[in-house]
């Protein structure tokens, strides 16, 4: 039943929790939309980095010769390319997921915020399948998985957080402003390259890094290349600038789209 909200703090996590169903429901249709008549079906979601890593590096590794911290430099760039890959879509899906469930939102109250949690979870399949070609360049070059793989869901969920938060944000104002899926791509391409996908953490100077780790792609992807391959540390500034401004982004991003809510099928 839609009520108005009791404070700030009144999210109705609870009502989303009754529909967990209906979430379930819509995670699996976004995956069946992706792979409808896809003659490589789930193919795509290892080909897409496999050629984002091979571009990166003929170009990085070969040419301008960014160094890897010692490793393989396919594998230090898949290990930041999979997160990364996994964060645009689920970015993508989850702010522009009212507007395309737009006939579901006007037709039939549930709790809204059930689009973009499905928006956030349906591309952890691809990230899954994605894995499997860092899996194969491990054996190939001889690498094994050590026991810092078993921190691998936290980053994750780290990632998760960070674009639900975001997308808490831009699907409310990409139902007043469809400029936001429009500039939302390309926003999300230059970010890639502010965030140490293709070169390391170290290129960067001392003195910018601090300033740098307000990206909190750039905790996460550390987070993330120490996990899979288990080497090194992840700087431990710029995890924990992630993690505190992934909180305050989330908390924010819910409390917004809480207030929005009711607003969503009049404007849409």
């Amino acid at each position: 039943m839609l009520r108005p909200a009791k404070g700030w703090f009144d999210l109705a996590l609870p009502a989303v929790w009754r529909n967990h169903e209906l979430l379930w429901q819509l995670t699996l249709r976004e995956l069946k939309i992706r792979y409808k008549q896809a003659a490589l079906g789930v193919a795509w979601a290892i080909l897409q980095p496999l050629f984002t890593v091979l571009i990166f590096t003929v170009i990085f590794g070969r040419f301008a010769r960014f160094p890897s911290g010692g490793m393989p430099y396919p594998l230090f760039v898949v290990a930041g390319v999979l997160p990364w890959t996994y964060f645009a879509e689920a970015l993508r899906r989850s702010a522009t997921g009212l507007v395309t469930n737009s006939d579901l939102v006007r037709k039939v109250y549930f709790p809204r915020l059930v689009i973009p949690l499905a928006g956030v979870a349906s591309p952890i399949a691809d990230f899954g399948f994605g894995l499997l070609l860092l899996l194969g360049l491990m054996i190939w070059h001889g690498a094994a998985p050590t026991w810092s793989l078993l921190t691998l869901p936290l980053w994750t969920l780290a990632t998760l957080a960070l674009a639900l938060s975001l997308g808490l944000w831009l699907g409310p104002l990409n139902v007043r402003y469809r400029d936001i899926m429009h500039t939302l791509p390309f926003v999300t391409q230059i970010w890639m390259f502010a965030t140490p996908v293709a070169y390391p953490l170290s290129m960067v100077p001392e003195k910018w890094r601090t300033l740098y780790s307000l990206n909190p792609m750039v905790g996460i992807i550390e987070g993330f290349r120490w996990s899979l391959l288990g080497t090194g540390q992840p700087d431990l500034r710029a995890v924990t600038i992630a993690l505190v401004l992934i909180a305050a982004a989330l908390l924010s991003g819910l409390i917004y789209f809480r207030r929005m809510e009711r607003s969503f099928a009049d404007v849409i």
